[in-house]
């Protein structure tokens, strides 16, 4: 036989469910307020019935004492069960309906009751207050039980007091008035409590969609996991609301944008600044993979909307590919220079060894002197006019393939930069991109030629790159400094679009500026401005009094 499987047991306590919880509390809630409302209208209803009671008698006990011909006949007759006070006595209780009138003389001696057998004898309750003058409403106990009474005194026609007026309603009609309420309002509560619990099931059905009928537990762990992912993920993460402002920062995002948790609540412009990075995130920039520099990172944004009309943006850091991509390309280029150079220097040996061949031995060495000649001239040209290593080397290199590829690189005569710059590398970044665009602008072209110029103008760098090409129209000057607009087609790698971007933020972050303008007799010509980017000059009196000998025995022996 199989085991018998354990009993499971009765587990009881609140739904897991936030739509289940939701609605059990807001049930609980409204028929809590429609019994505690119950409860506060029906605890004054009591008092409010027993005055409302007492009042009716003493009305009635004013009423009856009102009439002229009660005191006389008081006064005048003794006190029968078929007197004159008795009867006009039942003729009022029948008439109001009261429990019983009872009139009394002065000493409290009955002249009138509902019970003729109690006529003649002294009233069961203190009349003192009464015949004082005094109106008096009370609840109290007598011959026919509870009732609420009015007591007024009785007054001859000269205003002297010769008797008193009690006025009894009974007090279980008091209590049949309450009993009578108590269902009516009950079912005024019933159906508070319906519509209260209606509502709340509604609301309830839409928390049950915005929750997607998770479990509060289900809701905690999903918050938890939420925070880990969003800081340990390597990708930036900014969530904006409807309004367009922002809620959420990864560390991530807060790396790559600069910016920390002050931004939280502020819109991408007061954030950020005006730029195309908050552009993008606000959606006024769209499309996939979209590029955007932020201060000196190359990022990828994408911007996904939200059901709550919010926004979710993410950063990738492309700063590190996108130099591996020029590199590629600046690598492919000398590969493909060395390629061509490898197969020049094959005929150049072929040349050298037939004028060997042929014992043409000083065309031969006039041939080796010319090639060498060559290239040593370009480098000379070059070390001579810039004396910072980096920005030379990378000159020649450019010479180089620019000649691989047709294109006539030129240092303009104009050019003098000394070995003190701030940062060459920034420098070599902003001539190499310059250079790399106008070689892409004029190769295939007739007389394809670009000119570099670069000149130190006291501690500023004034770098200007000319070319033959096309040219850029006046309208898009602007843009092509814009992250991600490019008129060339895409490297394999990657986007373009960055080049020039890159160069005009170093040239702001220096306080200096990027332009475009016509170059003369055609093409483009690209001014960099940068402050502050040569070093102050060593002034000491004894390096230049020790050097000053040297360089003058150097113009003798030219």
């Amino acid at each position: 036989m199989s085991p018998t499987p354990p009993a499971r047991r009765l587990r009881l306590g609140l739904p897991r469910r936030v739509f289940s919880q939701v609605l059990l509390m807001q049930v609980a809630i409204a028929a809590g307020v429609a019994v505690l409302a119950t409860g506060l209208f029906l605890a004054p209803l009591s008092d409010q019935l027993d005055d409302q009671a007492m009042r009716r008698a003493l009305s009635i006990a004013q009423t009856a004492a009102a009439q002229p011909q009660l005191a006389e006949q008081v006064e005048n007759t003794p006190p029968t069960a078929g007197g004159p006070v008795q009867r006009e006595a039942e003729k009022i209780r029948k008439a109001t309906k009261a429990e019983y009138v009872v009139i009394m003389d002065t000493r409290g001696v009955r002249w009138s009751h509902t019970e003729p057998a109690q006529i003649g004898k002294h009233v069961s309750t203190d009349p003192s207050e009464a015949l004082a003058g005094q109106e008096v409403m009370e609840i109290d106990e007598g011959t026919l039980g509870r009732s609420a009474r009015g007591k007024v005194p009785l007054r001859d026609s000269d205003g002297e007091i010769v008797g008193a007026v009690s006025v009894g309603i009974a007090y279980d009609s008091v209590r049949a008035l309450l009993i009578h309420a108590i269902p009516e309002l009950l079912a005024y509560a019933g159906g508070a409590l319906a519509v209260g619990a209606l509502a709340a099931w509604l609301i309830s059905r839409r928390v049950q969609r915005q929750t997607r009928d998770l479990a509060f537990s289900d809701i905690s762990g999903l918050l938890a996991e939420r925070e880990a992912m969003l800081h340990g993920i390597r990708e930036g993460v900014v969530a904006l609301d409807r309004a367009g402002r922002v809620r959420l920062l990864n560390d991530e995002a807060q790396r790559l944008l600069g910016i920390g948790d002050e931004a939280v609540g502020r819109s991408p412009d007061e954030a950020l600044g005006e730029g195309r990075t908050a552009d993008v995130l606000s959606g006024r920039v769209t499309g996939t993979d979209l590029l955007t520099v932020r201060g000196q990172r190359v990022l990828i944004a994408n911007r996904m909307p939200t059901d709550d009309g919010g926004a979710v943006a993410t950063l990738r850091d492309r700063t590190e590919l996108e130099q591996l991509g020029r590199e590629l390309d600046s690598t492919r280029g000398l590969i493909d220079a060395l390629r061509a150079q490898d197969h020049e220097h094959a005929n150049r040996m072929h040349t050298l060894l037939g004028l060997l061949e042929l014992e043409m031995y000083d065309d031969a060495v006039e041939f080796v002197g010319e090639v060498v000649g060559d290239h040593r001239a370009t480098a000379e040209q070059v070390t001579e006019k810039i004396e910072d290593p980096l920005l030379a080397a990378l000159l020649v290199g450019k010479a180089t393939v620019a000649a691989e590829r047709g294109v006539a690189l030129n240092v303009s005569d104009r050019t003098r930069l000394p070995d003190r710059l701030v940062d060459p590398r920034g420098l070599v970044t902003v001539v190499g991109n310059l250079v790399d665009n106008a070689l892409d602008a004029v190769a295939g072209t007739m007389h394809a030629r670009v000119e570099v110029e670069l000149r130190a103008e006291g501690r500023t760098v004034v770098l200007r790159v000319r070319d033959t090409g096309p040219g850029i129209p006046a309208e898009q000057r602007e843009l092509v400094f814009t992250e991600g607009w490019s008129t060339k087609q895409p490297p394999a790698h990657g986007k373009r679009g960055i080049g020039l971007s890159l160069v005009r933020r170093l040239a702001e972050r220096q306080g200096g500026s990027a332009a475009v303008g016509e170059a003369h007799g055609g093409g483009a010509e690209f001014t960099v401005v940068l402050p502050e980017a040569v070093t102050e000059p060593d002034l000491e009196p004894a390096l230049t009094a020790s050097s000053a000998p040297a360089s003058a025995a150097k113009e003798e022996s030219r």
